[in-house]
């Protein structure tokens, strides 16, 4: 497909993917789940030299509270050392390296076979018994002084160091002529794999996926010795990236002729209701020693993601025969065209309706090998001046930003974790996810294809030029192409990504053309792995008369277009200042489209509010506007932002003005670990319109209001609980899906208001308060619309318990999250209570974490007790393996009724 620039817009088709929360997308019907049964060690053997993956530059400045948009520096060049394993893990890439001229030798030798934690005689019995994923860091303890070596920055909790995992894997004597893989979702970092003593290969990137050949080192009919160690850096990341095997590990045994790992590509074409064609490229591994007659025989089903199972035959693909060579891989392309296919497009307009291809190959009539391919038909139009068209029907990005925690589970992925964070996105009328700023796990792109998400897939967060002295930078020059081939081939198959983002921030934008030509030679590998949708990277800094823009497809802005630094309340700070650039940028570039790949960056924490509040629709928060530096609040007016920010209100305006922006991607979601701006001392984001413990902030209504017109709803605030506030102005403001309101204080009416234009929320700013009702009553159209009351309650008096969900399944994987609240005698949640609350469980569960979504606290999340957060704590528990039955979880305080509340598992 060529590249549609010259054209007002360019169309692009295609994708899919989904399966179960222990497969991938693209699967082997031999491939096995190996979480179960690991033993692990913090720290290498007494003695130890020589296992490090590079020399690495020494760190003289730990501290990372740096303002977001700060300037990236140059990298720092390190000569490697011959006592290192480089040159040994380098050619695990070689298989996504296109030049065969480039890729590497294995030097003769087997570093670390004479390191006892590899062999297979060592006795780990002593070591922690595991299952993956595993995050060693998540249950801290936090570091709480103020010159940390993990500091704010990257959340405060144990992540540096050296880990090893090891496990036996049985390899059958059946096995003795297959081909065996080691498929690792995701490690941080610095991966490194020995089987039985051999040093296998390894991956240094922490958010990609990998597989590893184990073939040569397996002893068929036997048990055999997995030993993998992880080297986490201090001063790696700007957030929290998670420590260890964090994602799923899996065991591929397949024939030595096999469809090739991430092997299948499947696009679609002049896709209508009426009929789509549908192009499949199968490419096949021939491991053997000579070449073979293979038949690839394809067939399509309708997918039930629920059911994880096929549904009923729709199509086959016409047969093929292909010669497989030895040692190499060859491909095969086939198309048909699909009558009346079902579509699959972004809820709620429409469906995420996916299929299921099944490729079989055959030698000598014998089926050799099978692979799976969930897929999905949907076409994009990416208009300049209209935005985005999926199926041909417009779909605005109402997107947000998603880092890959999930609070307090740590980076260990949890597929009803991450579910449950998209079902309280697509609750406030969220469509689209920007992954921030790397590949995910691959079951997060299955739930986004099932949910009916857009996804803009993302993979790095710096290039050659440095964001913290041990960050991607050090491994770039020999890690960007293997890096960036492997993610697209992952994930390319997803219907749910809509496009592929190779950058973020990155420090290039400040190099002119040096920087640009950088950008073009990762842009070229990511329209090499796929020309079917469009590649981008996001900027915070490059301008339009700038080289750096003109590489990509799509432009991708960081705040600029509502402005950065640029209102007065703004105008003290110093870092990039930046008028509203929407316009210029479409004028350079009339034939781009526009998005907003990261706006607002507003910050608050859930049910605090901070006075007086500021008569403007935006203001950065300081020590004395907006923010309490004594208990590390930002008030929840949700006007206050980071110094690069704007509130919510001034984006809104700011998109609506310009309506050829094709929509935004709001700087957070959900609160992530790392990164507390204003409050370095917290462990935690005040970014999120979803607190860490999944409680909404109000602007999640405030974004509600915007994103889901059609849905009558209006929302006060602050709470009413203001004790030592009677007689003093505490202003009421009121976000609602109508245009106009009617605010009751204790029966009395303050008046009726009506949005004026660029005006996203009603404002009483000089109400004086005193206890009681407050009432707000919403119109839209001259009709009474929605209604809310809140009031003034009681002293805290009981407990309340509240699962999300009181069934789950007994796979040792299922969560049910359960909210607590304190409330008074009638069952009012008292907004300001902060009472100690300890937990306890029977039954067939356990407790894995507690939070509040106070961002300050530097309680463990292990904790079995923790304080009230403004009324609110949250207990996560999670099912035992096989143990069907009752899980009884029971919330006590002092002088308060307890609770009980009660789970089953099947």
């Amino acid at each position: 497909m060529v590249f549609f620039q010259r054209y007002r817009h360019f169309c692009f088709t295609g994708l899919l993917a989904f399966v179960v929360s222990v497969a991938s997308a693209q699967y082997s019907s031999h491939r096995v789940l190996i979480n179960d049964g690991w033993r692990f060690h913090k720290g290498d053997p007494a003695g130890t030299n020589g296992l490090s993956y590079d020399v690495r530059p020494d760190v003289t400045d730990r501290n990372d509270n740096v303002v977001a948009d700060s300037k990236p520096t140059e990298g720092v060049a390190v000569k490697a050392a011959d006592t290192v394993l480089k040159k040994w893990i380098l050619p695990s890439a070689n298989r996504f390296i296109k030049d065969a001229t480039k890729q590497h030798q294995r030097p003769a030798g087997n570093p670390g076979a004479d390191v006892a934690f590899v062999q297979t005689n060592f006795n780990d019995s002593e070591w922690e018994k595991i299952t993956l994923p595993h995050d060693w860091a998540i249950n801290g303890p936090f570091y709480k002084e103020a010159n940390a070596i993990v500091g704010g920055g990257m959340g405060r909790l144990p992540v540096q160091g050296i880990g090893w995992y090891r496990k036996k894997i049985n390899i059958t004597a059946a096995d003795k002529n297959k081909s065996i893989y080691l498929d690792i979702d995701g490690a941080m970092s610095y991966t490194v794999v020995w089987c039985n003593g051999n040093l296998v290969g390894g991956w240094p990137y922490g958010y990609n996926s990998f597989r590893l050949d184990l073939t040569p080192y397996v002893k068929p009919g036997s048990d055999n010795q997995i030993a993998i160690r992880i080297d986490n850096p201090t001063n790696s990341a700007r957030w929290y990236p998670g420590a260890g095997i964090y994602r799923n590990v899996w065991l591929t045994k397949v024939n030595p002729v096999h469809v090739a790992h991430w092997g299948t590509f499947i696009t679609t074409k002049n896709v209508s209701a009426a009929a789509a064609t549908i192009d499949l490229a199968v490419q096949i591994e021939n491991k053997s020693t000579a070449n073979q007659n293979i038949q690839v025989v394809t067939e399509v089903f309708l997918f039930d993601t629920k059911l994880k199972k096929k549904g009923a035959k729709v199509a086959s693909f016409p047969a093929a025969t292909i010669v497989a060579t030895a040692g190499t891989n060859s491909k095969i392309g086939k198309s048909i065209i699909l009558k009346n296919p079902l579509l699959w497009g972004p809820l709620p307009a429409q469906k995420p309706n996916l299929y299921i291809a099944v490729t079989h190959l055959l030698a000598n009539g014998k089926v050799v090998d099978e692979y799976q391919t969930p897929f999905g038909i949907r076409s994009l139009t990416f208009d300049a001046e209209k935005g985005l068209f999926v199926n041909g029907k417009p779909v605005r990005f109402q997107g947000v930003n998603q880092h890959h925690d999930l609070g307090a589970l740590g980076a260990a992925f949890n597929v009803r974790a991450a579910e449950r964070q998209l079902e309280m996105l697509h609750e406030m009328g969220c469509n689209a996810i920007r992954l921030a700023h790397n590949p995910p796990a691959p079951e997060l792109l299955e739930l986004t294809d099932r949910m009916g998400f857009l996804v803009i897939d993302e993979i790095f967060d710096s290039w050659e030029r440095k964001k913290t002295a041990l960050d991607f930078h050090l491994i770039f020059p020999d890690w960007y192409e293997a890096d960036t081939r492997s993610f697209i081939r992952r994930d390319r198959n997803h219907p749910s990504v809509i496009a592929w983002s190779y950058g973020n921030e990155v420090g290039e934008q400040y190099t002119a053309d040096t920087g640009a030509l950088v950008s073009k030679k990762l842009y070229n590998i990511v329209k090499e792995e796929d020309n079917t949708r469009p590649a981008t990277a996001s900027m915070n800094y490059a301008k339009p008369n700038m080289p750096f823009p003109a590489v990509m497809d799509m432009l991708s802005l960081n705040y600029q277009g509502e402005g950065i630094r640029d209102a007065p309340a703004y105008a003290h700070l110093r870092g990039i200042r930046t008028s509203p650039l929407y316009p210029a940028f479409h004028e350079k570039f009339p034939d781009k489209l526009i998005v907003s790949s990261e706006t607002a960056s507003a910050l608050s924490t859930r049910g605090s509010y901070v006075f007086p509040v500021t008569s403007g629709n935006s203001a950065p928060v300081s020590d004395t506007t907006g923010g309490d530096p004594v208990n590390k609040y930002v008030s929840a007016y949700e006007l206050y932002t980071a110094q690069f920010g704007a509130s919510p209100d001034k984006v809104f305006a700011s998109q609506d003005k310009h309506p050829f922006v094709a929509g935004e991607f709001v700087w957070s979601g959900w609160d992530y670990l790392g990164e507390p701006t204003p409050y370095y001392s917290a462990r935690s984001s005040y970014s999120g319109i979803i607190d860490l413990a999944g409680f909404k902030k109000d602007r999640f209504y405030l974004y509600q209001s915007r994103w889901r017109s059609n849905l009558p709803m209006v929302h006060i605030l602050p709470h009413w609980n203001w004790p030592d506030r009677i007689g003093q102005i505490t202003p009421i403001h009121i976000f609602t899906s109508g245009d106009e309101v009617e605010l009751f204080l204790n029966g009395r009416s303050l008046g009726k208001k009506k949005k004026a234009a660029y005006e996203y929320r009603l404002r009483w700013d000089d109400v004086l308060y005193e206890p009681g009702t407050v009432k707000a009553v919403a119109y839209k159209n001259g009709k009474k619309w929605a209604e809310e009351t809140i009031q003034t309650t009681g002293a805290a008096a009981q407990l309340k318990l509240q699962a999300d969900r009181t069934m789950i399944d007994a796979d040792g994987y299922d969560l049910s999250f359960i909210t607590v609240s304190v409330t008074d005698k009638n069952g009012a949640t008292v907004p300001v209570a902060n009472n100690n609350i300890g937990f306890s469980i029977e039954g067939v569960g356990e407790i894995v974490a507690t939070d509040n979504g106070d961002p300050a606290n530097l309680v463990s999340f292990a904790s079995k007790e923790r304080e009230a957060y403004f009324g609110f704590v949250l207990v996560i528990v999670r099912s035992k393996a096989g143990m069907p039955g009752v899980i009884k979880l029971k919330a006590s305080a002092p002088g308060l009724t307890a609770a009980v509340v009660e789970i089953k598992t099947k």
